[in-house]
């Protein structure tokens, strides 16, 4: 098993928060010893893969379409589409160990087999995707970074949508949901500026979660502290 959450071009160590919290279970441990290997999508990080070379996504997902959340949390969402989306291989990125832990789980439970897991940087994940290879993307409730000057650690700046541009095929979704009110002003700044188009069909389209949404930790937490959640669907030109 092996972790990442550093890539040499950062000017800073990292764009997330912790990667370890409490204690994992004894069950948790077994999880990441037992099954985050056969679950790794290929040599992704740079001490494994230094010449940077393309991930073999059709040995990974055979024909199915491939779909990318970024930062899965706990899992809750990504195994819910797994299981709702058997032509789709879903690929997820999360550097908290204990979130991957948590995952691991989830998919014992739901016998899902169309996941695959990286539990590190995502920038180490956009260099090895292929161009135009991903048809959909999913940025779930990420790190606010509240402090204006963490601000440019966000996942909404170019440092990391240019590269999610590349990967996604012209037509791809890409959903955001947040419920920080200067993450969705950055947000709608940032995301068409890297060639995403807004699909809303009028004011306040975002305030209604999509059909298939499957409320999460974290979306659960804000609603309990009254902040409002904003759910934006953009689509690559």
């Amino acid at each position: 098993m092996t972790t990442s959450n550093k890539h040499p071009a950062a000017p800073w160590r990292n764009f997330y928060g912790r990667i370890k919290g409490k204690s994992l279970r004894p069950s948790q441990e077994a999880y990441l010893q037992e099954d985050l290997d056969r679950l790794s999508p290929g040599p992704v990080d740079w001490e494994e893969n230094p010449e940077r070379a393309p991930l073999d996504l059709g040995a990974l997902f055979g024909e199915r379409e491939v779909w990318l959340e970024v930062g899965f949390g706990g899992g809750e969402h990504m195994v819910h589409q797994a299981a709702r989306n058997p032509q789709a291989g879903i690929l997820g990125c999360e550097p908290y160990i204990n979130g991957v832990a948590m995952l691991l789980g989830k998919i014992r439970e739901a016998g899902v087999d169309n996941l695959s897991v990286y539990p590190g940087d995502v920038r180490n994940l956009f260099d090895v995707l292929p161009d135009q290879c991903l048809d959909r993307a999913f940025l779930l409730y990420p790190d606010p970074w509240p402090k204006k000057k963490h601000h440019k650690r966000r996942f909404v700046t170019p440092e990391h949508l240019e590269p999610l541009a590349r990967a996604m095929k012209p037509g791809a979704i890409f959903r955001v949901a947040t419920d920080i009110p200067d993450y969705v002003r950055q947000t709608m700044v940032e995301v068409p500026k890297a060639g995403f188009d807004w699909l809303a069909e009028g004011p306040g389209d975002w305030r209604a979660p999509w059909d298939d949404w499957v409320s999460t930790r974290y979306e659960q937490k804000a609603l309990r502290e009254g902040r409002v959640p904003h759910y934006l669907t953009f689509r690559r030109g």
